[in-house]
């Protein structure tokens, strides 16, 4: 179907010669004759479309504008326009004003011309499918990249956070905190490049649930904070009097608030003036960020939402992967709303402004956030996981904590630890050899109907159809590379204390 050329137009004697010509020369071809039908047609996939000039409708445009605009970054289908004889047609010129790759064809055109035409349309077709594929291949590359630079991060973490417990001073505090901060930019960037390719490949989802503008400016000012004391930023918040209850992503929300912060921070010079507002109305929710940094010249002002865009003077050096405000972007469009820029011109700082649709119930209160035990663990724990580095570590860090911990590498070894040593909890990583981690969570719930252990999936796989998945596994809980050990202590802290009541 892709490859194929599609001919639209009364059924009739052109349509049957045009058919004739093309099935003639080897090259694909199928016809349709209303509108309802070739959005139908498109929507299946073809390789260019030719069609007559007498055929451009006003419903006939609507339909192919609509497709044109819902085209993926790498399509541009061709269009084979044929034209009337001889004088300069005006239905032509709007055709090629508003559909964009138009290769018009006076009639009487020759059969050699109209073979060549279709199969020079067809040849640039394939080219972008050839770009297509490349882009697919890309994200697959940059997911599977992140899963496995989320891997050494994970034993590199826990290592840190050993020896802040066993050597505490303040030497240990100052290199474990270098170390940790670098952690959390490497997760950031990370993350950025998963987002990258959920957005592009239509799999990212939003997780809505009840929250507030307050709850999403506290998590995002707590990300932002470490890049504005650096340079001693000076950030003002502006709230309204009563609670904003918002009904969103709060994940995403916060990542896009801190994004603009972070932004802020970055094109501020030192000792600067930042500041945040929210503004709410019955219809929208903004979140206004404004700061005293070096400005944006006008031609950047929608250029700097692209992809790998970054606004920066010759002799500046490059600071990330010009990702944040793409993502900013693609997330409050997800959302309903949009982002803007606005600044009056070099030196005289920047404006964002993020709008969010309103649309809850005024009257629903964000749920508040469970509070953690603490106290010891003193419990029986499994750790599974193929990297020895990151098993050794995270075990150590749970028996300092007062588990009794065992450690496994592959999945059929722990589903035999799991019946003989009968652990209170399984931390397990999935992607292992000789069995997976969904293949274990499996069998230890086919062999333990009663008294199963509660299974805590840890991997480096983080988008909400591997946490589903792990779930369908069988697994109580997700967990991404590389944790906050206080989260995973909390979480079996939790656990025990639904056991007791």
């Amino acid at each position: 179907m892709e490859r194929r050329i599609l001919v639209y137009g009364p059924p009739g004697r052109d349509a049957s010669l045009v058919e004739k010509v093309f099935a003639g020369a080897a090259l694909p071809v199928s016809h349709c004759d209303t509108p309802a039908k070739l959005g139908e047609q498109l929507r299946l996939g073809t390789g260019a479309l030719m069609l007559g000039e007498e055929t451009l409708t006003r419903a006939t445009l609507a339909v192919l504008s609509e497709y044109l605009q819902q085209q993926p970054a790498w399509s541009d289908l061709p269009i084979l326009l044929l034209a009337k004889q001889g004088a300069d047609s005006l239905e032509a010129q709007r055709a090629i004003e508003k559909l964009g790759n138009v290769t018009l064809l006076e009639r009487p055109v020759r059969t050699i011309a109209l073979i060549s035409a279709a199969r020079s349309a067809l040849r640039a077709r394939e080219r972008q499918y050839e770009m297509r594929a490349l882009s697919q291949r890309k994200d697959e590359f940059l997911a599977a990249l992140a899963h496995e630079l989320r891997n050494p991060l994970a034993p590199i973490s826990n290592a840190m956070a050993i020896l802040q417990r066993q050597h505490p001073s303040p030497q240990t505090d100052k290199l474990t905190g270098i170390v940790e901060r670098q952690v959390r930019h490497l997760k950031r960037l990370v993350d950025d490049l998963l987002d990258i390719a959920r957005i592009t490949n239509g799999k990212l989802e939003l997780q809505r649930s009840m929250t507030s503008a307050e709850e999403v400016i506290r998590h995002a000012v707590e990300i932002a904070q470490e890049g504005m004391a650096l340079k001693a930023h000076r950030l003002s918040l502006h709230l309204p009097p009563a609670s904003v209850p918002l009904h969103a992503d709060h994940v995403r929300l916060v990542q896009c608030v801190a994004n603009l912060l972070v932004n802020a921070a970055k094109f501020t010079p030192p000792s600067g003036d930042i500041s945040l507002s929210v503004d709410a109305t019955p219809a929208a929710v903004r979140f206004v960020v404004r700061d005293s940094g070096k400005g944006l010249e006008p031609e950047f002002l929608d250029r700097i939402f692209g992809m790998f865009s970054q606004s920066r003077t010759v002799g500046e050096p490059t600071s990330g992967l010009g990702l944040g405000l793409h993502l900013t972007r693609a997330f409050a469009q997800l959302h309903g709303g949009s982002v803007t820029a606005s600044s009056a011109g070099l030196g005289h700082g920047s404006e964002f402004v993020l709008s969010i649709p309103a649309g809850v119930d005024a009257g629903r209160e964000p749920a508040a956030s469970p509070r953690l035990n603490g106290g010891s663990l003193n419990r029986r724990i499994l750790v599974v996981d193929d990297n020895v580095d990151a098993a050794s570590t995270l075990g150590a860090l749970l028996a300092l904590q007062g588990a009794s911990v065992e450690v496994a590498h592959d999945g059929a070894q722990a589903v035999a630890v799991v019946q003989r040593l009968r652990p209170e909890a399984v931390v397990m990583d999935i992607g292992m050899p000789v069995m997976n981690g969904y293949e274990a969570a499996r069998a230890i719930r086919a062999a333990m109907r009663e008294g199963a252990p509660t299974l805590i999936a840890l991997t480096g796989w983080g988008q909400y159809a591997d946490r589903a998945r792990a779930l369908e596994a069988g697994f109580d809980f997700h967990f991404v590379k590389p944790l906050d050990i206080e989260d995973l202590v909390g979480c079996l802290h939790g656990i025990r204390a639904a056991e007791a009541t």
